[in-house]
């Protein structure tokens, strides 16, 4: 069975990214704060999906594919610690290019599973098997105000990524609820094996990185 919440966040997201669109936030692409610096604006949608920020249309026709540039990009994105466009909560920096990213949820969006040397792995960034992280069953979470899950990613992300909408369906056909006290699945049944899942990792990794994840449903 389908848990309903895993459903119903992917029709929120179309209101969420007009609210954005609407903000007035000031800055030009490639603008130069300083000399030799340019600074370069872009937005992550909850599917994962990278586009300039300023892009009127946010859709696949729009996005950035090319796999290399991808690989570069994502492999490069920090916490925005510089002090300048707290609306853009994360950074990729490429040599003298400083590059604000602001998201959907959050920048790390696990889009598919693959298997590689008997290892299962999310992979994120479109960038096919250029962007990996290991598969760890015992640490799915699902938000229970939205429905939406969460995998852990590389500290340097935050520790925490999205997982797809798809992906996400898929994934909650294999939870099991035992504990009529816990709004979330507490196991997770996955090739013959069932999982016992961690309730504590995800609330204390947003708490250590100050991650602002989307609560609304």
């Amino acid at each position: 069975m389908l848990y309903p919440r895993c459903v119903r966040f992917i029709s929120n997201c179309t209101s969420f990214n007009k609210f954005f669109q609407e903000r007035h936030i000031s800055y030009i692409q490639g603008q130069e704060p300083e000399p030799k610096i340019k600074e370069y604006f872009y937005y992550i949608d909850h599917q994962g999906m990278l586009f300039l920020d300023d892009s009127k249309m946010k859709n696949f026709t729009s996005c950035f594919k090319e796999k290399k540039f991808l690989e570069f990009f994502f492999k490069r994105i920090r916490l925005n610690t510089t002090g300048r466009y707290q609306e853009f909560p994360f950074i990729s920096l490429c040599g003298r290019e400083r590059n604000f990213i602001r998201c959907d949820d959050l920048p790390i969006v696990f889009t598919n599973i693959i298997q590689a040397h008997d290892n299962d792995l999310l992979c994120y960034g479109y960038a096919g098997d250029l962007l990996t992280s290991q598969f760890k069953p015992d640490k799915i979470f699902m938000l229970p105000s939205t429905g939406r899950v969460y995998h852990p990613a590389e500290d340097k992300y935050g520790g925490v990524g999205l997982v797809k909408s798809k992906l996400a369906i898929e994934l909650s056909k294999y939870f099991e609820f035992r504990c009529d006290k816990i709004q979330s699945p507490t196991h997770f049944k996955w090739k013959s094996n069932v999982y016992e899942l961690d309730q504590n990792w995800f609330q204390e990794t947003i708490t250590k990185y100050k991650l602002k994840i989307r609560s609304d449903s």
